[in-house]
């Protein structure tokens, strides 16, 4: 399965006051189109981005995003869209962005991505929360009305058939396109952060959502080594004849990183979270409990920057398996393996990790925060 997202950045923004078409304008020192561009490259399940420009936008783009793959698009959004489509190749899924919108998470994608297993397109919303009037002056029941944002996520063929049999008449989005094949759109949750930059007063608004502060926690793990166990650390299965014993899988390294990222939004350990009176977590797969604390920092606007783990033991030997565990501790969290460091040492065989009864691992996690996020 194959996943592409298309970014339509081929308007003017001739709304926002900006000399600059508004996706190329500066946000908090970056193009504003690169904010989104990041966020759908970085995330583990989108393999290509491809960015649908103007015609004469070249130089904007490759100063914004060097190396970036393009398309030229057309006058009208569906237009951009179509001519995406024909550069995506054997994609199966893809994810149509717009530009105006530069802070996606990684929750919202996730969400988009996993409603495709039982529809055909999938698209975020937002509830309406003012009381809405037709000018006529007949108030509109607000209950049945979503705001609609993006990225919007289809399968590839509904999307492609829904343009090849689009009447030409101008489209806002491309949900109402293959809603009108019959097809099932779903609706999942959308998140405040995805607001559209249209004037200038957006641009100052958005710079205030982008303002960050840097947090810093740090977990800290042992669990006893035991025969008849499985060893688990960093989410690898490695080859010993002991393992850890725990009311999970006792990865120790995945609990220490699991404490820091709680730590950095002070939302407790993880025994706040999966107590171990609970029967339910028994034996469970210690990724869950990372991936938990990774969507609780996602939910508050922030991202995990950096993680660091020490493990401290006499044996085994950390280092051939080091690479294994930074890869899936970075799958975990949604980081490229340079955001995550492991390392390993010994306490020179004394205490209860020199006499190898057992592994300690301690962790480090760094975010940023939006800082207009309550405290």
């Amino acid at each position: 399965m194959t996943t592409v997202a298309l970014i339509v950045a081929a308007g003017t923004g001739s709304r926002s006051g900006s000399v600059l078409p508004k996706q190329f304008a500066p946000l908090a020192g970056r193009a504003m189109l690169a904010w989104s561009h990041d966020a759908l490259s970085g995330h583990p399940a989108i393999d290509r981005v491809v960015v649908a420009i103007a015609p004469g936008q070249e130089p904007l783009l490759h100063a914004a995003l060097p190396g970036a793959e393009w398309v030229i698009g057309g006058a009208e959004r569906h237009d951009s869209v179509a001519a995406g489509l024909a550069a995506l190749g054997e994609a199966t899924r893809v994810l149509v962005h717009d530009a105006a919108r530069p802070f996606v998470s990684a929750a919202v994608i996730d969400r988009l991505l996993a409603a495709l297993d039982t529809a055909e397109g999938a698209i975020p919303v937002l509830p309406v929360a003012d009381t809405l009037v037709a000018i006529d002056g007949v108030t509109v029941a607000r209950d049945r009305l979503r705001r609609v944002q993006t990225p919007q996520a289809f399968r590839r063929h509904a999307l492609a058939e829904a343009h090849a049999r689009w009447d030409g008449t101008v489209a806002t989005d491309d949900a109402q396109m293959v809603r009108a094949l019959g097809r099932t759109v779903a609706m999942v949750e959308g998140d405040t952060m995805l607001e559209k930059i249209t004037y200038p007063a957006d641009f100052a608004a958005a710079e205030a959502r982008v303002a960050t502060e840097t947090r810093s926690a740090s977990g800290f793990d042992v669990h006893r080594l035991e025969d008849g166990e499985e060893l688990w650390l960093g989410g690898v299965l490695i080859p010993h004849h002991q393992g850890l014993s725990g009311h999970s899988d006792a990865d120790v390294a995945l609990h220490a990183i699991t404490d820091a990222v709680l730590g950095t939004i002070a939302a407790g350990d993880i025994g706040t979270h999966f107590p171990p009176s609970d029967p339910q977590w028994r034996g469970a797969e210690s990724g869950q409990f990372l991936r938990h604390a990774r969507s609780l920092v996602e939910q508050r606007g922030g991202r995990i920057t950096f993680v660091d783990v020490t493990l401290m033991c006499e044996a085994p030997k950390i280092g051939p398996h080091r690479t294994a565990m930074q890869a899936r501790i970075a799958e975990l969290l949604g980081l490229s393996t340079d955001r995550v460091s492991v390392k390993a040492t010994t306490t020179e065989r004394l205490g209860f990790t020199g006499r190898g009864e057992g592994i300690a691992a301690q962790a480090i996690a760094t975010i940023e925060l939006p800082r207009t996020w309550p405290a």
